[in-house]
This record gives C-alpha cells, structure tokens and sequence, in this order.
C-alpha cells in the first residue's frame, strides 16, 4: 500500500479529509501526521484515526536527523494541507516530484511568504477579482512556485466577502485535493 505524510500547521481539515478519503478507498495510508504548532487542531482531529503526529520545532525540521526519520517512513507522497513554513531543501531533493501542497488561489496570483488563508482571500476581494480557486503544485525551493499539478476556478460576482471566498475554496479543497493525490499515487 502506498504511503503518505502529512504536514499541517492548522485546523487540519484537508487532514483529516485525506485519511478518511485514502481509509475508504485502500489505495494508500496516511501513516504519520507532522506538525510545528503544538495547538495545532489537527493533533486532535487525527487522534481517532490512530496516526501518530509528531510536533517538531523549526530547527529540529532543518537538521539531518528530521530527513532520516522521513527516509525511515519512506512516504511515496508528502502532502502540505496548511503548512505555513518554508519546506526544506533538503527534503524536496531526497523525493523530487514527492512533496506536493495545495494553495488557496490560482497561482501564480496570491503566492508567495506571507499569503495563506484569511490574506490571500482578502486580498482576492480587495483587487476586486473576477474569479479564484485552488492549485495544487509540486512543491520547489520557492514559496509556491513549483510546477502546477491541478488548479479549479469558480467566478466572483464581486459581492463576495472574504469569508465567502473561504468557504468556496474549502468546498474545492475538500472535493479535489484527495482526488489528485490519489491520481499522484497511481501514475
């Protein structure tokens, strides 16, 4: 069975969607759930699906130690769902093509240090778009600038508040990342 890892600095609902996806399907196995925020509400959402999170802090993701506990799970897929620091070089070099993330805009818009969540949506109203959506990337040495896997639009009337903005993205989220990973896992 094909192996995940997840990393999730939130809520960890795109979390929690992948694993109960891959757990009703058996294509693949979310087998370890990382961290770097101890409140993270993923800690807990993950619990009742028995996968094992680890909490790390920033320096302990940089040193070789963290690649070698990575390497010893020997995921076929790495999936960012609301990771918010800069993932290691070091990483992404050891699985090229591995590491992937979902991104609430349609990039090459709204990337970059600084734009998740509540920002990028505010910033989506506040220029007055006529539409946004989801991508999903590899994940390079650069914030969100790796190469584009999927992206799903929808149209703004320009009526919309940034919290409805979230809320058809979560709805895009929750319905194509698991489908994309599992195409990812099978290619």
């Amino acid at each position: 069975m094909k192996k995940i890892v997840v990393f999730a600095s939130g809520s960890g609902s795109n979390a929690e969607n992948i694993i109960k996806y891959f757990n009703s399907n058996g294509l693949a196995e979310v087998v370890g759930v990382y961290t770097n925020n101890p409140n993270a509400g993923v800690i807990d959402r993950v619990k009742k699906y028995g996968i094992e999170t680890q909490v790390f802090s920033k320096t302990e993701l940089f040193e070789s130690k963290f690649l070698q506990d990575i390497n010893g799970v020997r995921p076929d897929l790495i999936v960012l769902a609301g990771f918010l620091w800069k993932f290691p070089d070091t990483i992404i070099a050891e699985y090229p093509d591995k590491v992937v993330n979902i991104h609430p805009a349609l990039l090459p818009k709204y990337g970059g240090k600084g734009m998740y969540g509540m920002h990028v949506h505010r910033a989506v109203v506040d220029n007055k778009e006529k539409e946004s959506g989801i991508t999903i990337h590899y994940v390079n040495e650069n914030y969100d600038e790796g190469a584009i896997i999927f992206q799903k639009s929808f149209s703004l009337s320009g009526n919309e508040t940034a919290e409805d903005v979230a809320a058809k993205i979560h709805e895009l989220e929750y319905r194509y990342f698991p489908e994309v990973i599992g195409k990812l896992l099978t290619v």
